[in-house]
């Protein structure tokens, strides 16, 4: 192979991967984050966050809720990056936000309940309460390490949202309606699979375009790799569409509305009811199912749109939409570009490769764990066969945790996205924690399968987590007497 063959085939990887991406993943997760974090920032009073998720929050109140709120939605890795950064910018602490952004993905309770049944409800057990133990762990070590910029960071969000009305009763009712259009279009609950209808349409040649696609963008599904379907390919160009009436309908949307600004918003909500049908080519046409999931987000839409034209005023319509397309802006290029990356990566990193080396309990077994994790990153529920597949292969229970928990954290284009966030040193930072956590889960679990008793793995931990604990305080007890001394002086 030469070079020019080389570096085609790893271009043609990181575009196949980025356009199976788009059309499978961004359109019934992503949008609907979007739009709910655009609403927290835009509706949502700083005082209503910062009561549970402030700085100022007893540790007992503040770290518990944003465990609660993650586990409670469920969502994706890519999904909580909005949510993220919503909650942040509305004025939580940096330690609860980061439990949230930890917490949610890691614990999604789909993904724990399909791994306890196709690879061990004790893995399962492991993910979740290590994952919950360490998400917490992570949010203090975060706050006490970067105290000084959080207590900056709320003295902003003082200043953004200063003398904010009290939240609206229609505004929480709008907010509502969000979260239950991203709980219709992504859980996999069985009466929302189901198809209540099926209608064809006599469409010809969708069958030649979807076999055409799978030779354009061919993929192994024993890989975790995805095809582009004819909707996947429809469900892009619309999205482009989004993108374009959106820059001319939203981009100067302070100077007024304009008929680009219902046009996008329409495109919106056209783009989710195609995205929850089910789409069939075939020979006679094109089937469409109409699945409890279109009727779910068809009933979302339809009260979403109403209450912007009925319920919320002006400036909240105007605000809302403001605040989804600055969201917008800043993650979803910085999203493409780490889907790219990863299909480039993936190329290049074999399977057998992280296979030989965590084959064993060892400390460089479930770093590799972590770092698998980290470059081929997988969507949420993909993960679970892909590791029934790499334990089937010889890789050992303890790094395949490692890699569960690492999996939805510390994907490349997260770590992209949270810097754009808070910041590249907080968010590399971050990523040391997460790796040395999972790798530690992974170590302990992956002693446990060995044969060392739950007594004394348990000891272990709490070794461990009293010397962190017994660090973190003398560096804050530091730190609260150096502040002293400055502000004597």
């Amino acid at each position: 192979m030469n070079a020019l063959e080389f570096f085609g085939n790893l271009l043609y990887s990181g575009l196949g991967n980025l356009a199976a991406y788009l059309a499978a993943h961004v359109l019934l997760c992503l949008l609907p984050a979007f739009y709910i974090a655009g609403a927290m920032t835009a509706l949502i009073p700083k005082e209503t966050v910062t009561r549970f998720l402030g700085r100022n929050t007893p540790k007992y109140i503040s770290y518990p809720a944003s465990a609660a709120a993650g586990f409670l939605l469920a969502v994706c890795s890519c999904t909580v990056i909005p949510l993220f950064a919503g909650i942040y910018k509305k004025g939580a602490g940096l330690g609860p936000a980061i439990t949230f952004l930890f917490v949610a993905p890691a614990i999604n309770i789909l993904a724990l309940v399909y791994t306890g049944g196709v690879i061990g409800m004790d893995l399962a057990i492991a993910r979740l309460l290590l994952s919950l133990a360490f998400g917490i762990g992570v949010g203090i070590i975060m706050a006490l390490i970067f105290r000084k910029e959080d207590a900056e960071h709320d003295k902003a969000t003082d200043a953004m949202f200063a003398g904010q009305a009290a939240m609206r009763r229609a505004a929480v009712i709008f907010m509502l309606v969000l979260v239950t259009l991203l709980v219709a279009g992504t859980f996999q609950f069985d009466f929302l699979k189901q198809a209540y209808a099926e209608i064809t349409l006599p469409i010809q040649g969708m069958d030649t375009f979807q076999a055409t696609l799978y030779r354009l963008v061919p993929f192994d599904p024993a890989r975790g790799e995805e095809g582009v379907t004819a909707q996947g390919a429809i469900l892009i160009g619309m999205l482009v569409l989004i993108g374009l009436t959106s820059w001319k309908g939203i981009e100067h949307i302070h100077e007024g509305f304009n008929a680009w600004t219902w046009i996008s918003i329409g495109l919106v909500g056209l783009t989710l009811l195609v995205a929850a049908l089910g789409m069939a080519p075939n020979t006679g046409g094109l089937t469409l199912s109409l699945t409890g999931k279109f009727f779910g987000v068809l009933l979302s839409v339809g009260i979403l749109g109403w209450m912007l034209k009925t319920s919320l005023s002006e400036d909240e319509t105007r605000d809302f939409l403001w605040e989804s397309w600055k969201f917008v802006k800043q993650i979803f290029p910085l999203l493409v570009v780490g889907v790219f990356a990863v299909g480039i990566i993936r190329e290049l990193i074999k399977p057998e490769w992280i296979e030989a080396v965590a084959g064993q309990n060892t400390i460089l077994g479930n770093f590799v764990g972590v770092v698998f994790g980290v470059f081929m990153y997988f969507p949420t529920l993909v993960e679970v066969p892909i590791a029934q597949m790499f334990l089937s292969l010889g890789m050992h229970r303890g790094p395949l945790l490692a890699y569960l928990i690492s999996d939805p954290e510390l994907s490349l284009q997260s770590i992209l996205i949270t810097a754009a966030i808070i910041g590249r040193v907080k968010a590399w930072t971050y990523v040391g924690w997460v790796a040395l956590f999972s790798t530690l889960a992974g170590l302990m679990y992956g002693a446990w399968v060995d044969g060392a008793s739950l007594g004394l793995v348990s000891l272990y931990l709490t070794l461990f987590l009293a010397a962190l604990a017994g660090i973190m305080w003398l560096v804050d007890r530091r730190n609260a007497a150096t502040a002293v001394i400055a502000h004597s002086s």
